[in-house]
């Protein structure tokens, strides 16, 4: 089976269509549940995932290209950051659209697309045995309680009644 995203340091037009296409899919699975879940417009979030994609894939470029040594997560994160500073002209038109695309919205999809390829990879995962299980659990639960404990501080020191 063709691998849909390739790994490799080098870009290719096949390894850039790759990721054009598994984000256009990302995109409308996730514009389809942000409007039934939220029920923000169709034409607005695709908009807004269409400007995620494409800092999505300048990041990914971005690391493969640049002799920095830098993950891909930092350029997007970057990027993102700055498109939307209100310096920029860039940034009332970027917030209006991103903020119709709701973070459960990708977030439901994002876990899918990792089940599937944890399914395709079970073996794998089984040879490591149950120490693996109870480890994964663990990190899993624990990022939750973290950002949990974070984010009801956040929400204390700002005044929202929680």
């Amino acid at each position: 089976m063709v691998e849909l995203i390739d790994g490799s340091e080098n870009v290719s037009v096949h390894g850039i269509f790759n990721w054009i296409l598994l984000l256009a899919i990302f995109s409308v699975i996730t514009c389809i549940g942000n409007y039934i879940g939220y029920e923000h417009p169709i034409g607005d979030s695709l908009v807004g995932m269409g400007i995620l994609s494409l800092i999505t894939l300048i990041g990914v470029w971005m690391e493969r290209k640049l002799p920095l040594n830098i993950s891909s997560i930092i350029y997007i994160s970057v990027i993102g950051i700055i498109i939307a500073l209100p310096i920029m002209p860039t940034s009332s038109f970027v917030l209006h659209y991103v903020s119709q695309v709701e973070l459960l919205s990708i977030v439901t999809v994002f876990l899918a697309y990792v089940g599937i390829g944890m399914g395709k990879s079970w073996n794998e995962f089984k040879a490591l045995g149950w120490r693996a299980v109870i480890v994964t659990i663990l990190v899993i639960a624990s990022t939750y309680l973290g950002s949990a404990i974070v984010a009801h501080i956040i929400l204390v020191l700002t005044g929202v009644p929680v």
